[in-house]
């Protein structure tokens, strides 16, 4: 896996392709124009080196906490 973005990284820097960007979240290469595309794949990798998941997970992860409060206070309130 190592090797394998290695020589992805490779690639890109010697192309000079800004098109591909690599998905961590996907199913690996895909090319976009769209600068809201760009822009949100870069503040996923970011969030990804610094936290360890990336922003789907974060959400997924609050709608969960969230609804077992909310579940939580229903069976309260019962």
């Amino acid at each position: 896996m190592l090797k394998t973005m290695i020589y992805i990284l490779i690639l890109m820097v010697c192309t000079s392709c800004s098109e591909i960007l690599l998905l961590s979240s996907g199913a690996g290469l895909v090319a976009s124009q769209s600068p809201v595309v760009k822009a949100y794949n870069g503040a996923d990798m970011l969030t990804i080196m610094k936290t360890k998941k990336d922003i789907k997970k974060h959400i997924y992860e609050g709608v969960k906490h969230d609804r077992k409060k909310q579940d939580n206070n229903i069976r309260k309130s019962d």
